[in-house]
C-alpha cells in the first residue's frame, strides 16, 4: 500500500521555516545597511592584529612611594581589562611590562583609552558653599539670555528594593544656587601660590573658590589631587555651578556595583549605585548629616575625578541605593556605570600620551591565513560534490547562507557590543565550517539509510530528520559548551576564538533547521530528485534500496 504523500499543511510548514529565515536575513541586513555612522554600510570592527589601534603606558604610583607589588599590578590589570574590553570581545589587550601596565585598544581612539584608564575615584561629599559660575574674564560677546535659577520641591521615592531614595537623587539636577558668592578678586589680589589656573578638584581655599571658572573647559577636566580627606573646590559637569565641598565620607571602595536604568516614566536615564556593608552605613550616615541641615549643607555631591555629576538635596535618610541622574546620554551613563561597577583601581597611575600603533599582523600573514581558510572550504565543497552529488549542492547553498548570516552578525555585534574580529576569531569561524558540515553529513547519511531500508526519498526526509536532529543537537551542545567554558576561563584572543566558535555553532542550528531541512523537503517532492542508485543524486552508494529489504523489528529471545 502506497504511503500517503505530504499534505498541503506540510508544504505550508516548510514555507514557514523559509519565511522565518528570510525575515531574519532582512532584519540583519537592514541593520547592517542603516546602522553605519557616516556611511551607508556597516562594516565589521577589526582587532588590533588586523587594523592597529591606540596604546597608553601606565606607570603605577603607591601612596607610600614604594614599588607596586605583583598582586596590586595583577588586580589593576584585571580591572582595566574589564573596563576597556566591555563584553570581553573587543580584542583590547592589557598586560604588565616590567613595572608598567600597557593598554592597547583597537581602532586608534585616543579619547576612549584615556577615559577607560583613569583611576576614576568616586567620592560623596557634603556641600559647604555653592555659587553660579562667574567668569574671571569678561566674555567676548554678550549672552543672548540670562539663565534664571529654578528651585524644585522634590518628593520621596523608593527603589525596587523598597528602600527610600530622595527624589533629589533622581531629578535632572538643574543647578540651584543657594548662596551668593562674594566679589571675585582679580588674579593680582590672589596670593602668589594660588596660580593663574584653578582646576576642578583643587584643595579648597577662599581664593581658589573665587577664582574657579567652570565656564572654562580646562577647569572642569579634574586631574588635581582631589584628596578625600581634604576639602576641595569643584565644578559640575555642565560648567554652570561651582562648589566648596567637605571631606569625602564615601569613596570608590565602598561601592558594590552600578547599573544603567530609567526612571518610572521611562524618560530619563539613571545610574543606580549600590554599596557594600560598611559602605552602605557610611552613605546612610552621610544622608543623616545632610537631612534637615541648613542649605546648601543639606546637599550631597557625587564626585567623580574631581567633577560633580550630581548634587541633590537630601529629603530623607537613605538606607539603600543611590540613583545618579543629570541629563545623561545612554553612552555616558553606560561609561559611568562601567567605571563604578569595576571599582576603584588599587593604584594611582601616571599615564603617558596615547599613541597610535600599527597592526601587529602583516598583510602577508593575514593573506596566508585567509588562503588557508579558503583552501579548507574548497576541500569541503569538492568532497561534498563527489560523495553526495545533488546533496552536495545543498551543502554549498547552506554554507553560503551560513556565511551571509555570520557576516551580518559580526557587523551588528561590532556595533552593539564592540565585538572586534581578530585572526583568532577568523580561526574560530574556519573551525566552525567543519561543525556545520558535520550536521549536513549526519542528516544526509541518515537520509540514505532510510532509503536503503525501503522508504522513498519523499517519505524518508522527515523520518531521517527526526532521527538526525538528536545527534546534531548533542554534537552542537558539546561544541557550544566547550566554547562557553573557553570564553569564561580565558582572556585576549582566545576569548575571541571561543566567541566566534560559539556564535557559529548557534548559527549552524539556525541554518540546518530553517534552510537545509526545508530545502531537502521541497526537492524531495520533485520526481527527478527521487533518482537513486549508483548514478543517482545521492552519491556513489546511491541510497539504493536493498532488494527485499524489510524494516527490522524487535523480538524477545523466546520469539527468536
Amino acid at each position: 500500500m502506497a504511503r500517503p504523500g505530504p499534505s498541503s499543511r506540510g508544504q505550508l510548514h516548510v514555507w514557514r521555516y523559509l519565511g522565518a529565515l528570510l525575515v531574519l536575513f532582512v532584519a540583519l541586513y537592514t541593520t547592517v545597511a542603516f546602522a553605519g555612522q557616516g556611511s551607508a554600510w556597516l562594516k565589521p570592527k577589526l582587532g588590533l592584529d588586523l587594523q592597529g589601534g591606540a596604546q597608553v603606558i601606565l606607570t603605577p604610583k603607591t601612596e607610600s612611594g614604594k614599588t607596586a607589588s605583583s598582586a596590586q599590578l595583577s588586580t589593576a590589570v584585571d580591572i582595566l581589562r574589564q573596563r576597556v574590553n566591555g563584553a570581553g570581545v573587543s580584542e583590547a589587550e592589557v598586560f604588565v611590562e616590567g613595572e608598567q601596565i600597557v593598554v592597547q585598544v583597537p581602532g586608534g581612539n585616543r579619547d576612549s583609552i584615556k577615559a577607560a584608564t583613569k583611576t576614576a575615584q568616586l567620592q560623596m561629599r557634603r556641600l559647604v558653599e555653592s555659587a553660579p559660575v562667574v567668569p574671571t574674564t569678561p566674555p567676548t560677546t554678550a549672552p543672548s539670555a540670562t539663565p534664571s535659577a529654578a528651585v524644585s520641591t522634590p518628593t520621596a521615592s523608593a527603589t525596587p528594593k523598597k528602600r527610600p531614595v530622595t527624589a533629589g537623587l533622581v531629578q535632572a539636577g538643574t543647578p540651584t544656587p543657594t548662596s551668593t558668592p562674594s566679589a571675585t578678586p582679580s588674579p593680582s589680589e590672589a596670593p602668589a601660590d594660588a596660580g593663574p589656573l584653578v582646576r576642578s578638584g583643587d584643595v579648597y581655599s577662599p581664593q581658589a573658590f573665587a577664582l574657579l571658572d567652570c565656564s572654562d573647559p580646562k577647569a572642569r577636566l579634574g586631574g588635581a589631587p582631589d584628596a578625600p580627606n581634604q576639602e576641595i573646590v569643584a565644578c559640575d559637569r555642565f560648567g554652570t555651578e561651582k562648589y566648596h565641598l567637605a571631606v569625602a565620607k564615601v569613596v570608590g571602595k565602598d561601592v558594590k556595583g552600578a547599573n544603567v536604568g530609567t526612571d518610572s516614566l521611562g524618560t530619563q536615564i539613571k545610574v543606580v549605585v549600590s554599596f557594600k556593608g560598611k559602605g552602605q552605613d557610611k552613605f546612610t550616615n552621610l544622608t543623616k548629616e545632610a537631612f534637615g541641615a541648613t542649605p546648601p549643607t543639606n546637599r550631597v555631591a557625587i564626585v567623580l575625578d574631581g567633577v560633580v555629576y550630581s548634587a541633590p538635596t537630601i529629603q530623607n535618610v537613605i538606607n539603600g541605593d543611590a540613583e545618579i541622574t543629570g541629563g545623561f546620554s545612554q553612552k555616558e551613563a553606560e561609561q559611568l556605570a562601567n567605571v563604578l561597577k569595576f571599582g576603584a583601581l588599587p593604584l594611582n597611575f601616571e599615564s603617558g600620551d596615547a599613541e597610535v600603533i600599527s597592526a601587529s599582523l602583516g598583510d602577508d600573514q593575514l593573506r596566508s591565513g585567509l588562503i588557508a581558510g579558503g583552501i579548507g572550504l574548497a576541500a569541503v565543497v569538492v568532497y561534498s560534490l563527489l560523495y553526495y552529488r545533488m546533496l552536495g549542492f545543498i551543502t554549498i547553498s547552506s554554507l553560503l547562507v551560513s556565511g551571509g548570516l555570520t557576516y551580518a552578525m559580526v557587523c551588528v555585534l561590532g556595533k552593539q557590543i564592540g565585538f572586534a574580529l581578530s585572526l583568532a576569531g577568523i580561526a574560530g569561524f574556519i573551525v566552525a565550517v567543519g561543525i556545520t558540515a558535520d550536521s549536513f553529513v549526519v542528516y544526509f547519511e541518515r537520509l540514505k539509510d532510510e532509503i536503503k531500508e525501503g522508504r522513498t526519498p519523499r517519505s524518508a526526509v522527515d523520518v531521517a530528520w527526526k532521527r538526525a536532529i538528536r545527534t546534531i543537537l548533542n554534537a552542537d551542545a558539546v561544541s557550544l559548551l566547550a566554547a562557553v567554558l573557553l570564553y569564561f576561563f580565558s582572556v585576549g584572543g582566545v576569548r575571541g576564538f571561543a566567541f566566534t566558535l560559539g556564535l557559529s555553532t548557534i548559527l549552524d542550528l539556525v541554518v540546518v533547521t530553517l534552510f537545509t531541512r526545508p530545502l531537502i523537503s521541497l526537492l524531495s517532492r520533485q520526481r527527478w530528485f527521487s533518482r537513486t542508485g549508483p548514478t543517482g543524486f545521492y552519491g556513489p552508494d546511491g541510497g539504493q534500496p536493498n532488494t527485499g529489504a524489510t524494516r527490522p523489528s524487535l523480538t524477545t529471545p523466546q520469539e527468536a
